[in-house]
Formats: structure tokens, sequence, C-alpha cells
């Protein structure tokens, strides 16, 4: 199913061609919804970007364009207003033979992609042997919700977490490893470092006041690098240990990420190096071995380099990640590949995206992709800390949302003289507390800075999770008081009679457009708007004052307002499932 909008593009396209000849062959038409309701639902302004070309006043392209344009089944006649727009308002009778067409289709009219193809999303990444905090989480909930909108529209993706498991902080952990839990290293399931936290700024302190356990841990480093057994040992329980505090986070957002450590590339790392030497591309300077590149300069304006082997044969981030770039495109097959990380990282992609390319290690048929965000800030308008100063743990922060619902749904409940279980409460303080998070950073321009609050996130009114989810259960509510099983509902049964009707379905008809804009964009807050504004459409249509009523309204009426109630509730769901929200059937 086509969305509304490529059928009027098509049709104008094919108009534009029938009135100004072959020559205006794919000039876009600038369709985009009309800014006004009072204007119609769509407006082609393509009429005014055509005059100096073609060297006719807007108003006439229009009445030409006009002329040749058919869309008699989808819309009233065009209407030509100010300079040149081209207005056009959809039929009640369209609208509704679209949504009797959705009614019966589990996807609500979204068409899978026409060309599916691999996908990588790279996100989440967080550090071995430290806890995940406040600034993993944009990457791993951004990064969660696009992977499922590609997976959504039928795309193959492969959802990557690249820890960092390597590097030279393993020598000091490992040494202090050896010291503080020496049973570890040759006892089965010993190890319980508990607070990694608090055991990486232990053995960083001893590293930094200490020049023989600096040595000790240069020397691990050396044989972690050469494959020691007992070191590698140590190492692999380092790792373990994390990625057991990091699941708790994932299962508690629901995320699901692969993990593929710096360390998988670790033997690839000196072809990076070997093929750009013989492109031609490496150059040697203070010993280190680097990449100049394009647009780049340091403080004294001179040429900028990418060091991808260190003078004293070490790698770094940089080599990785040309390593880890050309597996992905030669061996995962990917043609999009998508990083999630702060958008302070953006020069470190451009800079490696721009040597793989020299490198011409990119085919033409394969897209990278940096997705950059912005910071989370306190209330102050400061990076978000704790009192004390510290970095928020991100257990901490979803461990206290969850508590403060719970908290107001004990007083709404005690409000309401509401008797409900413990374990009812504890699922919806969960669920909507885990929600509000997700839906507040999820509803930020990413590229934007937002403020972390709790009160605002947790609000029943407004641009929140609760306020969806609210619109969610409360059709679930008309369901159980008219024991209406929504299934059985018959086919073309919708009939729109009131205004409030014909802008929910016009809205509701807008979701495939949406999910394909955000599939190329990847901008979710788009799809956060769409679910916010279709919850506003929806509540104005239930409201009894303006004179809409579900349950007691009369037949045919009555079968047609529960048809639109029943696909607003399941458009809901899916738009919020692709930002990784769960619904509650009750709240």
């Amino acid at each position: 199913m086509n969305s509304t909008q490529e059928k009027l593009k098509d049709q104008l396209e094919k108009a534009l061609v029938a009135a100004f000849g072959a020559d205006v062959t794919g000039v876009d038409p600038i369709l985009v919804p009309a800014s006004n309701p009072k204007f119609g639902d769509y407006q082609a302004n393509v009429a005014l970007s055509l005059s100096k070309k073609k060297g006719l006043q807007p108003r006439a392209i229009a009445s030409a364009i006009v002329d040749k344009l058919d869309v008699s089944e989808i819309c009233e006649p065009p209407e030509i207003a100010g300079p040149g727009f081209i207005n056009l308002k959809l039929k009640t009778a369209y609208l509704e033979v679209q949504l009797n067409a959705i009614q019966a289709d589990p996807r609500l009219g979204v068409p899978a992609a026409k060309r599916p193809k691999r996908e990588i999303v790279d996100f989440s990444s967080p550090n071995i042997a430290k806890e995940m905090h406040v600034g993993h989480l944009r990457s791993t909930i951004i990064g969660d919700s696009i992977a499922r909108i590609l997976e959504f529209q039928g795309h193959d993706v492969l959802r990557l977490n690249h820890v960092g498991d390597w590097g030279t902080q393993f020598g000091m952990l490992i040494a202090y490893l050896r010291e503080v839990y020496p049973d570890a290293l040759t006892t089965a399931n010993a190890l319980d470092i508990g607070d990694l936290v608090s055991f990486y700024r232990k053995a960083k302190q001893r590293f930094d006041t200490d020049e023989a356990f600096q040595e000790t841990a240069r020397q691990e480093v050396v044989r972690l690098q050469a494959g020691a057994e007992d070191t590698l040992h140590a190492w692999k329980l380092l790792c373990e240990q994390s990625r057991q505090e990091f699941q708790i986070i994932y299962d508690l957002l629901d995320v699901q990420v692969i993990e593929r450590g710096e360390s998988f590339y670790n033997p690839l790392l000196s072809g990076v190096v070997e093929d750009l030497e013989k492109s031609g591309l490496l150059v040697e300077n203070q010993g280190a071995k680097c990449v100049f590149l394009e647009g780049f300069t340091n403080r004294e304006g001179e040429p900028l380099p990418l060091i991808v082997q260190k003078s004293d044969g070490g790698y770094n981030y940089a080599t990785t990640d040309l390593a880890s770039l050309r597996y992905r495109i030669q061996q995962d097959k990917a043609k999009r590949i998508i990083y999630v990380t702060d958008a302070g990282q953006g020069n470190h992609f451009a800079q490696f995206f721009q040597v793989a390319r020299k490198a011409a290690w990119i085919p033409d048929d394969v897209e990278l992709v940096h997705v950059p965000f912005g910071l989370v800030l306190g209330e102050d308008g400061k990076k978000f800390k704790t009192r004390s100063g510290d970095t928020v743990r991100l257990r901490d922060l979803l461990d206290e949302a969850i508590a403060r619902t719970h908290a107001d749904l004990k007083a709404r409940l005690q409000q309401e003289e509401r008797q409900e279980t413990e374990e009812f409460i504890n699922e919806v303080a969960r669920i909507v507390g885990i929600s509000a998070v997700k839906y507040a950073d999820l509803s930020q321009n990413r590229t934007s800075n937002y403020i972390f609050s709790y009160d605002k996130m947790l609000d029943l009114k407004g641009n929140t999770a609760p306020y969806m989810l609210y619109a969610y259960a409360r059709i679930q509510g008309i369901s159980r008081k008219g024991d209406i099983n929504f299934q059985e509902l018959g086919n073309n049964a919708v009939l729109l009679q009131h205004e409030t009707e014909l802008a929910l379905a016009k809205y509701l008809l807008q979701l495939d457009e949406v999910i394909s804009i955000v599939e190329q964009d990847l901008l979710p807050n788009r799809l956060c708007e769409y679910l916010y504004e279709l919850s506003k459409k929806f509540n104005q249509f239930y409201d009894r004052n303006q004179g809409v009523q579900v349950l007691d309204a009369e037949e045919p009426q009555r079968t047609s307002r529960l048809v639109l109630c029943d696909l607003t509730a399941r458009t809901l769901k899916l738009g919020l499932s692709l930002l990784g929200i769960q619904v509650l059937e009750r709240m």
C-alpha cells in the first residue's frame, strides 16, 4: 500500500510532464502537508520553483499542472492559492476506504522496504571494568530504536556493541586482580569484584602512586598482547564480570545487542597499516605512521594527521575503527553502517571515514552514517551529575525513575480508592518508569542537549510516555467496559462524519510516511511527535464535549468509532514498540 503522499506525488509528476514536456521529468513537485487545515491536507509548491525556468507566472504554471492533474479518486478538486500553491484536500470516501483496508493489516498499511539490505547499527559501547553511566543512556536508547525501525522495515539488521575491551588499562587491572583476587586465576567462580567502579579506581590509584606496580602493569600488557594464558584468563574474567553488569541494564531497558569488542579486530590491525602503506597514504611523522587529512588542521594551521600506528608500534582507536569498518564491509556485507555516539566524536568519524575513502575501501553502494547526539543535562543546565559531582550511574538513574513512578502510582490509587495487587503496582511502575526515561530522550531532537527531569518525564499530561500509555490504556478500558472484542469488528465499517473523526483518520494514515522519513534521517523524535499528536487527536475525538460518543452511539456510528479506537490503539502500540516502549492494558 503506497502512502497517500506518494500517490499524490506520483500524479503530480505525471501532470508536470503532461503540461511541460519531458524536460521536467524527475522534477520534485515539492509536496508537503498543509501548514493549516483550512487550506486542505497537502500543498504542492513546485510552481514557484519552476517560474524562472519556464518564464511564466507561478499561478499560470500551477493552472497548467492542475489542468493535467488526475487525483479525483483521492482528493476534492485541487485549488490554487496565493502566488501559485496547489492545495489538495482528501476525500472522505477515500479516507474511509484506506482505513477499512489497513484494519485487516498487521502492519497498518506500512509497506516493507522495497529493497531490503544489510544494515549495521553500532551503539551503546561501554568500557569493560567500568559501569554504564548516564553518558551511555542516549547511545543505547537511540541505537535500539533505530535498529527496531529498520528491522520493522524488513532490513537485515546487525546490532553491534563495540565495547572497549582492550588497551593499556587492562595491564593495570590484571596486575591489581592478581594482588587482590589471586584465587580467581586458579579457581572457577571465585571472582566477585562487586563494585566495578570501585575496583577500577583502586587499581588506578595504585598505578598512579606505585612505580613498581606501574612496571608490573606494563609487563601484563605485553603478556596480554602476546597471548599469555594466565593473563588472558584474567582478562576474560574481567570482561565476563562486566558483561553480567551490562546485561542487567540491557534487560531492564529491553535492549538486544551483540557484543563485538575492540579485541575482536586485534588480528586485523597490522593488515590495516600494511594496506595503507601499499596505497601510498602513510607518512611517518615523529616515528608514528599517519595519514594526513584534508580539511583538518592543528592550532598552528598545519595539516592534521590521523595516527594509525604509534611510535612505539602500538595501535589506537582509529586503527581499530578502520579495521572494524573493513570487516563490516567485507565480511558482514553491510550496505549501511550507522554509528550512534555523542556529537563530540564527530571529528573522529569524519577523519577515519576520510581515510577509508582515500584508501578506496568503501564501495559506491555502501553508506557510512554518524548519528550524533547531544548531552544529558541536569536541571541546572550543566552536565548531569550526582550531588557529590560524580557521573550518574545508569542503573541508579533507572531505579530512581521506577521508584518515583511506584510512589506516584500508590498515591494515585489511594486518591482514587482503588485496590491493586503489589504485583500490578510493581509491573506498572517498571514499565512506566523505564518508558518515561526512554521517551524523554527519544522525543528530543537527538542533535540537541536536553535537561533530564523526572517530574516532566513522569507527567500524565504533555508530550510524555505516561500520556501516550494512558491514551492506549483508555482505549482498552472502552473494550472492557463494553465487552468489545476489537478483532471481531466488521470490515468496511468506517464511516467518517464528525470533524474530530476526520482529523483522527487523516493522522492515522500518516504512519507510513513518518516511518519512511525516520528510516532515512534516523531522527526518532519525528515518530514521537507523530504519536503525541495522534494521542491528542484521539482524546479530542473521544471527548464527549466535542459531541462524539463511542459506546452509547447508534449503529453504524458505534462500530465505526470502535474501529477508529482500535486503529488508534494499534498504531500507538506499534509506534511505541519501535521506540522500545511497552504498552499497558491498565494503568
